[in-house]
């Protein structure tokens, strides 16, 4: 158990700076979801908003067209470890006129760095003879200057012949971006960090390895650190791909089941449940043979979760913060769902002396694939 966690506010237009003491005292609650997937980030700030208050000036500059990207930055540090929560920019603020004693309340809404990525349309413009990393590490370069990072992980499919085709942008950044990882079967998402005022750029497969948190324990006495668990089973939304092949000298599509383990995730449930129904993918034949692999195996990485929890925790007991897009223990809650779980979303809530987080989780199937889970 810990005493307590220092939250720091830094914003500003194009580069955040630390906030005023004046805004500090008036944050009376913050909100962060924290998504895997496709799903955005975003946060929700609550200020008491006093009739001399510097947050005046700050929902002016929110509010107009002068300043159409007003950055934010959240970094809790709790144990000496500053970890930033978010990274973005503010969307919506809402005013609401204070009654009697109670004063006025500002409530500043926002999203990660993506929705930078939605301004403008670049419809139309070339990229001879790249392959689609090079045209992703070519999007990405033009938000170096908000500070995003590129991690951009190479896919099987080769550059193009421009004598054959001239692969052109379609959409605003984001869309295109998001396009190109599902055709490679890969995602993309915002990272923030590792330095306050920067994000990571993530372009690459859903990877499920690595550090697995400390462990959510429950009805196990003192060590119980879990307010709220619980698991469902569920295997209905499980299928198993058939991607199509089309043979060189016959031209005749052959059909190729894909097997459900994936490469770059491992199993973290021993008996994953048999899918109950086969999903032909469309599209498939007209690629080449690694492409189309690429495509069923991402299609199983998507759809192989069978398991799926919903919790609650007291980060000052708990003793850190969960963070998305990685691995978890759970303790106590029976031989079926005890074991790894990879941390599908998080929820942060944040008011003055209390901070809560509420997550889900999921994984392939039922029982342990280790003895054991880091305390």
């Amino acid at each position: 158990m810990i005493k307590g966690i220092d939250l720091s506010l830094m914003f500003g237009p194009g580069i955040p700076f630390a906030a005023p003491r004046g805004v500090i005292d008036a944050l009376q609650s913050v909100k962060v979801e924290e998504n895997a997937g496709e799903t955005p980030s975003g946060f929700e700030l609550g200020f008491a908003l006093e009739k001399n208050s510097p947050l005046n000036t700050l929902f002016l500059l929110a509010g107009g067209a002068a300043l159409p990207i007003l950055r934010v930055a959240l970094i809790a540090t709790i144990s000496g470890r500053a970890e930033t929560l978010i990274n973005g920019v503010v969307t919506k603020t809402d005013l609401t006129p204070g009654s009697g004693s109670n004063p006025a309340t500002l409530t500043v809404t926002g999203k990660d760095l993506c929705a930078t990525m939605e301004y403008f349309d670049f419809s139309g413009l070339p990229y001879p003879a790249m392959p689609p990393f090079a045209r992703v590490n070519l999007v990405l370069a033009k938000y170096a200057w908000l500070g995003v990072i590129p991690q951009v992980i190479p896919s099987l499919e080769g550059p193009p012949l421009p004598t054959d085709k001239i692969p052109r942008h379609k959409d605003n950044d984001l869309d295109y971006i998001r396009t190109l990882a599902h055709e490679a079967g890969y995602t993309f998402f915002f990272k923030p960090g590792p330095a306050p005022a920067t994000s990571v750029a993530y372009w690459g497969p859903d990877i499920r390895i690595g550090k697995v948190q400390s462990a959510l324990t429950m009805e196990s006495g003192v060590p119980t650190n879990a307010e709220e668990l619980s698991f469902t089973f569920n295997k209905d939304g499980l299928a198993i791909p058939i991607v199509f092949i089309q043979n060189a000298l016959t031209k005749a599509p052959i059909p190729v089941p894909i097997p459900g383990a994936i490469p770059f995730q491992p199993p973290i449930g021993a008996i994953p449940p048999l899918p109950p129904r086969i999903e032909r993918l469309k599209n498939t034949a007209n690629l080449n043979p690694f492409e189309a692999l690429q495509r069923g195996f991402a299609f199983a990485a998507r759809n192989m979760d069978a398991v799926e929890g919903r919790g609650r925790i007291d980060v000052l007991r708990y003793g850190q913060i969960v963070h998305a897009r990685s691995l978890i223990g759970v303790r106590g809650a029976g031989a079926a769902f005890d074991g790894t779980h990879y941390v599908d979303s998080v929820s942060h809530d944040l008011s003055r002396g209390s901070y809560k987080q509420s997550f889900t989780l999921k994984r392939s199937g039922l029982l342990p694939t280790q003895s054991s889970v880091p305390a």
